[in-house]
Formats: C-alpha cells, structure tokens, sequence
C-alpha cells in the first residue's frame, strides 16, 4: 500500500519509501529503494545526491505521482491539491507551441493570463516568448522548462539534473539563474544530481543516498547564506563533504 498525503501550504515534504521493485524481464525483481526516508522544509532547496543508477529518477516519478507501485508514504505540501513544478532532464516542449505558449498551457486556470514579464525577465527569455522550440539553444530550452515549472506557483519544485549535457559555462549560469529566480518565488525545492558543487552552490539540505537499494545514509545541512559561499567557502564545505562521505565520487 502507498498514499500521497496533503498536510497544509506550510508543511515539509516527507518522504517515506518502504519498498519499490521492478520485474525484470525473465521474471526476476530488482529491488530499486529500500526504508528511504527524509524530509525537507517550507522553501527549503534540497539536492539528492547518489551513484547513477541508484533510483534516484524513479523516486521523483513517486512524489509526482507518475509511479504508484511502491510501498510507504509520500505528504506534500499543499492545501487542496498539491500544484507540483517539474523540471526533467530533456525540456520537453511542444515543438508547435511558442515558449509563452508552452509555459501557459501548464498554468491552472486560475492563473492563466497572469502578467510573465518579470519571470522571462529573470530568466533571460523576454525577448524569446514568440520563439518556438526549434529556435532554441538547448540552454535556452531549458530556460523554457524552467519557466513552465515557476509559472504554475508551485507548493513543490521538482528538478530531475535539470543542467546535465550542458556545457561549463552555460550550466553554471542556468544555475545561478535558477537561484535568482527561486529567490524571488520561493518554493518548497528538492534536486536530483550527480555534481557535488552544484549540490553544494545551490541548497539548504544535501541528501545523501546509497547504491541500489536506494536509502538515505547520511545528509549535510548547508545553514550559510548562498552570498556567502565563495570559492574558498565552497572548497571548505566540499573539504567538510568529502570527509562526512568519504568514497563519494563527483561523477558525470
């Protein structure tokens, strides 16, 4: 049995994944996340970091609702029915549609004709809202997700390594984009990644997991204000990581 709970606008995201398995096609189980608990706050940033492979991708499909076939408990924060933002790997935008078009089309009704200009703003897109997909950097793309994702006000942003396959230069700037514009409509956050750094330039929380079976075996509070987080501020948190989770690898 498994439930997705809703316990108020205010409330943490709580994480209680017992048992999920997959059939494997000669009849076998393989066994993905075991006992996985965690939380994270109201508008608190968390990254979960682990080994590729680990199930990582199939714990969001759960708390988006997309994979039902689990054992234990999910509550999200939200008072009715929790408005969930997601952003995925591959942006996933109707090639028909414009950027504005594709943002708007994910927006509940309530909020369909809202005013967007200072979310393109912030995100670099105001001159790119008639644009269609095929018009677009993969960088600018996935400007285009994020967008969709902040436009609906999300009770919980959901981000599944939103800057893998970027190169350097870009992907660090769609995360101190990111950053700019969480800030400004904070949410409720939690990050899947690889990349230790960006764990650690981007959240209040890291969360650690095992190899598959997935389970939380350790998390690393970040309390210091992202201004502060220099280069020799960071290189000391990552010095602090590596001897908390020794035998982590920072891999691609």
């Amino acid at each position: 049995m498994n439930a997705h709970q809703l316990a108020g606008a205010a409330a943490r995201l709580k994480v209680n994944i017992e048992e999920k398995s997959f059939r494997t096609s000669n009849g076998g189980t393989i066994e993905v996340l075991r006992d996985l608990n965690f939380e994270v706050g109201e508008n608190e940033f968390a990254c979960v970091l682990g080994p590729s492979g680990c199930g990582k991708t199939t714990m969001l499909r759960i708390l988006l609702g997309l994979d039902k076939a689990y054992r234990g408990s999910v509550q999200l924060p939200g008072k009715a029915q929790a408005r969930m933002g997601a952003v995925f790997q591959e942006p996933l935008l109707l090639p028909w549609r414009t950027v504005e078009q594709n943002v708007r089309l994910a927006m509940p009704s309530p909020l369909r004709e809202a005013n967007l200009d200072e979310l393109f703003a912030s995100l670099g897109l105001a001159k790119m809202r008639a644009f269609y997909p095929s018009e677009l950097s993969l960088g600018l793309a996935r400007r285009a997700a994020i967008a969709r994702a902040l436009a609906i006000e999300p009770d919980i942003l959901l981000l599944d390594e939103p800057f893998v396959s970027l190169d350097a230069s870009t992907a660090q700037q769609l995360r101190h984009l990111l950053l700019g514009v969480w800030s400004q409509r904070p949410t409720t956050a939690l990050m899947v990644t690889h990349n230790i750094e960006e764990a650690i330039m981007l959240s209040d929380r890291i969360v650690v997991l095992s190899d598959r079976p997935a389970h939380v075996i350790g998390t690393f509070d970040i309390r210091l204000p992202r201004n502060y987080r220099n280069a020799q501020v960071k290189a000391d948190l990552m010095r602090s990581f590596r001897e908390k989770f020794a035998g982590m690898e920072n891999k691609p």
